[in-house]
């Protein structure tokens, strides 16, 4: 049977589909199950993410127990840690799935050569993305930066394998290890619970990830293609922060929609078009560590930011004028997301309308989210500014009026999230500073008052911002 192994989790809090785990508890080996808590290793934690942590290894520790090998909880430096646990458990081996965030991926080739250098062995496994960025090349040799012929060649050449089982059944070693709790960790403190609302529509944890992939296909997809930009109606699959946390694995969703016989052709393509975007922004990341911090062209190096606290902080708030915007906003706090056409207008109107450095949404954001990921995150907020790869051109400024109009046309979008503006007829809930005083007045609605006048105003600013544009353009 030989000794013992380390799985060391990561972002793959799961069972199911775990390539790493099913290596390490080969042919009835022991395992031992390890979720180091790391200084940068999985790249910064937001606030959101950490309430989602939190119950995420709550459960899954559960599953551990249940399966007869205790989660381990550690905290430190993980080659330190690794190290330690090695000799506790009489372990020879150490197991994970890979990682594509910068902090991981040098975290990850630091610690193979020192265990390496140890006479351990580590054996590394993919999970984390449909794709393997080093291997997966244009036909030139070199690493793609346009989506579509990246999808063209994911779609006609890469090779998805089919998951995994999850263990009926672990063996662990007789001796109790020490272990930190979640209590000790105090990952999400909330005081005040900023979060409160998260838990009536958001179920961390495996479990609560294949629930929401059961009522994607079940309830949802058939309206996917023609709705999915519609704020207003819940059309979207809402994977992502499962996804984020590896709680459910691509390759699971992929085959799931592949197989669904019930699925329409054109349904099934928009959405895992939308899933291998995904590996595109992981592609990206992969060739451009920086993502975050640095245009990808560096023609916006020169671009003329402004630093606009009080604009930023009404941002921040939903508190800038135009509905739409401050509905996200408003979402975002409240639960943790933000529906997928209304990021691109929030931060649309951040970064041309306002003006305001596309880092420092990205960093909100990456605060704020559940689903906050190191390579979706900055990869979006680049493609929003017209730095990034594949970028729509920054002369494509949002319109928050007609945005809101098209997607959320009888304004129920708003409504909910905005509620000082619920009694404001559908022809003006997108712009209520155009509306007529008796429609206000009616409506109960005070402009500066109880809903705040336009931070600027969009024409002005659209003109501004290309002008600015122009400044860079040559």
């Amino acid at each position: 049977m030989g000794k013992p192994a380390l799985y060391w989790i990561r972002k793959d809090l799961r069972l199911s589909d775990n390539r790493a785990l099913a290596e390490a508890s080969a042919d009835g080996r022991a395992v031992v199950p390890v979720y180091i808590r790391e200084d940068n290793g999985n790249g910064p934690l937001g606030a959101a993410q950490a309430w989602w942590l939190e119950r995420s290894l709550e459960q899954l520790a559960d599953r551990y127990e249940e399966l007869g090998a205790p989660l381990v909880l550690r905290s430190g430096d993980p080659l330190k840690v690794l190290r330690d646990l090695l000799e506790e458990a009489g372990a020879d081996c150490v197991c994970w799935n890979r990682r594509y965030n910068t902090f991981g991926i040098k975290t990850d080739t630091k610690i193979k050569s020192a265990l390496g250098d140890d006479g351990i062995t580590v054996k590394s496994f993919a999970g984390e993305i449909l794709h393997e960025p080093s291997t997966f090349k244009t036909k030139s040799g070199g690493h793609y930066k346009v989506y579509t012929p990246f999808w063209k060649a994911f779609s006609e050449e890469a090779h998805v394998p089919d998951p995994v089982d999850p263990p009926e059944k672990l063996n662990t070693i007789s001796k109790k290890l020490k272990s930190d709790t979640l209590t000790d960790w105090k990952l999400y403190e909330g005081k005040p619970d900023w979060a409160e609302g998260f838990s009536e529509i958001w179920s961390p944890g495996e479990e609560g990830a294949r629930a929401r992939l059961d009522h994607f296909v079940d309830e949802v997809i058939e309206d996917y293609a023609d709705k999915r930009d519609r704020p207003d109606r819940q059309a979207t699959s809402m994977l992502s922060p499962h996804l984020a946390l590896g709680e459910i694995s691509p390759a699971t969703i992929w085959h799931r929609i592949n197989n669904e016989k019930s699925i329409s052709a054109k349904n099934r393509k928009k959405f895992l078009q939308e899933l291998v975007w995904r590996d595109f922004c992981h592609h990206l990341l992969f060739h451009a560590p920086d993502l975050a911090e640095k245009n990808w062209n560096g023609r916006f190096d020169d671009f003329e930011w402004k630093e606009d606290d009080k604009g930023f902080d009404a941002w921040t708030k939903g508190k800038t004028g135009y509905p739409i915007v401050d509905a996200g906003m408003r979402q975002l706090w409240r639960e943790g997301t933000m529906h997928n056409r209304v990021r691109m207008i929030a931060a649309s109107f951040l970064i041309k309308d306002l003006m305001i450095d596309w880092r420092r949404g990205e960093k909100w954001f990456r605060d704020t989210l559940v689903d906050a990921d190191p390579a979706s995150n900055p990869a979006n907020w680049q493609w929003v500014a017209g730095s990034g790869a594949d970028a729509a051109p920054f002369f494509r400024i949002f319109n928050p009026i007609l945005q809101g109009e098209k997607f959320d046309p009888a304004g129920d979008y708003v409504r909910k999230y905005v509620p000082e503006l619920e009694d404001m007829p559908k022809k003006h809930i997108h712009a209520p500073f155009d509306a007529p005083a008796e429609v206000l007045e009616k409506a109960g609605v005070k402009l500066g008052d109880t809903y705040p006048e336009p931070l600027v105003d969009h024409k002005e600013a659209r003109k501004k911002a290309l002008s600015a544009f122009e400044a860079i353009k040559d």
